[in-house]
């Protein structure tokens, strides 16, 4: 009778452990990206009461007879399936469609979270609701980012500003077509008219010059030419010349094929054109000179910037960090860590949604959101738990008829003691 009152206690005890796991699991449904555990059981060691026989002498072998000692919890499993996506608008929620776990530091070390409901604190740097830092690599002195070295907090600097990039080199595209209805000019006769389109140039500074670019078909122009000669004498050599508000420069020729109207590389300019103090180097090799409508399009633009201020930023799907400036260009801030593990079952939760490395999970593999196997990321979005209540319901029922009907083994096992105790009177 002990035996089983003893079988008993220990059906109580593993289904009050499933009670508390499906009972935390209920309590997490809405938890960030909680991960639900399930509760495996297993019997206990059993009481040998007859052995296994061997057939011998025409009498065949027996079984052997065991008599249990009751139930423990075999194993708490951790069910890291992905949650469903809920969308949140905020910039600095991060989810991850996939494999893969957020690296995050504070002073008791390193942890591990799949809760990507992060803000930005007084410095700028990236933190989970208590505070931990989010890690990954920030750019080095060269802008690019070092993914092989050891990571670091990430930050957003508010308060940091562009430094202003004089402009070196400017490209023209388009089409210069020298077939063009000629126009009369002062002084008398004709010539192809005149192309010209506008570009900015930066100084050291950042002070903007807006420069207007022309080009000037060679063909001759005379003062008794005609409309018609005018179109016979045009050529496939543009003079290029800029103007800007107080000043003027040339700038050599541009020319193309006379069969097919591709550049020809001849003509390329290789000595820079100072525009407004500015030495600014043309590209021409992207134009072309086909004759088609007599309309020409063309298009330049240069490069350098005037100063800027972070205006806003953004995630990419690799966990690229790319902020948004008041000059219109964009530079990378950063790029976030996500780390791999052989077995996730065996991180040991923390708290917080938070999970440190054990000797069965195996080390870390940190590197880019969306390779190597790891998920992509997702801006502006949070992994919901993924805590499945219709199953928890059921399971609660099965813990708590399990309980009930281990209760009754020992009421049971009460009462016939009861009655063995009764017999001497």
């Amino acid at each position: 009778m002990l035996r089983s009152m003893f079988s008993g206690v220990s059906g109580l005890r593993s289904h009050q452990t499933m009670m508390d796991v499906v009972g935390n699991n209920i309590a997490n449904v809405n938890t960030t990206a909680y991960k639900s555990s399930s509760v495996a059981f297993a019997d206990t060691m059993s009481q040998l009461t007859q052995a296994a026989g061997a057939p011998q002498g025409g009498v065949g072998g027996t079984n052997p007879s065991q008599v249990g000692l009751g139930v423990r919890v075999n194993a708490i499993q951790q069910n890291f399936t992905q949650g469903s996506a809920q969308s949140t608008g905020k910039s600095t929620d991060l989810m991850l469609n996939g494999d893969g776990m957020f690296v995050v530091t504070r002073a008791e070390g390193t942890f591990y979270t799949r809760a990507g409901n992060f803000t930005l604190d007084q410095a700028g740097r990236l933190v989970t609701p208590d505070g931990s830092f989010v890690q990954g690599w920030r750019p080095n002195a060269d802008g690019v980012i070092p993914t092989s070295g050891p990571t670091e907090a990430l930050l957003v600097p508010a308060d940091e500003v562009m430094p202003a990039v004089a402009s070196t080199e400017f490209d023209a595209i388009g089409n210069l077509d020298k077939s063009g209805t000629p126009i009369g000019v002062a002084g008398g006769g004709y010539k192809i008219p005149d192309v010209t389109t506008s570009f900015d140039v930066f100084d050291g500074q950042g002070a903007r010059t807006r420069v207007t670019v022309t080009f000037e078909n060679t063909g001759t122009v005379t003062p008794a030419a005609t409309a018609d000669a005018a179109k016979t004498a045009r050529s496939d050599v543009w003079n290029v010349s800029y103007s800007w508000d107080g000043g003027t420069a040339t700038g050599g020729t541009v020319a193309f094929s006379a069969t097919d109207g591709t550049y020809d590389p001849a003509s390329a300019v290789t000595t820079p054109v100072v525009l407004n103090g500015v030495s600014v180097l043309p590209n021409f090799g992207a134009m072309t000179g086909l004759v088609g409508n007599g309309v020409s399009s063309v298009s330049a633009d240069a490069d350098g910037s005037t100063i800027g201020s972070l205006q806003s930023f953004s995630f990419g799907t690799d966990g690229t960090l790319t902020g948004t400036y008041s000059n219109g260009l964009k530079r990378d801030l950063g790029l976030v860590a996500v780390a791999t593990f052989n077995n996730y079952e065996g991180l040991e939760k923390v708290g917080g949604s938070m999970y440190a490395v054990t000797v069965n999970s195996g080390n870390p593999n940190v590197g880019v959101a969306g390779a190597a196997g790891r998920g992509s990321l997702g801006a502006g979005q949070l992994e919901m738990s993924n805590v499945d209540l219709s199953a928890e319901f059921t399971n609660l029922i099965l813990a708590q008829r399990g309980f009930q009907a281990n209760s009754r083994i020992i009421s049971a096992s009460d009462e016939i003691l009861q009655d063995l105790v009764n017999l001497k009177r």
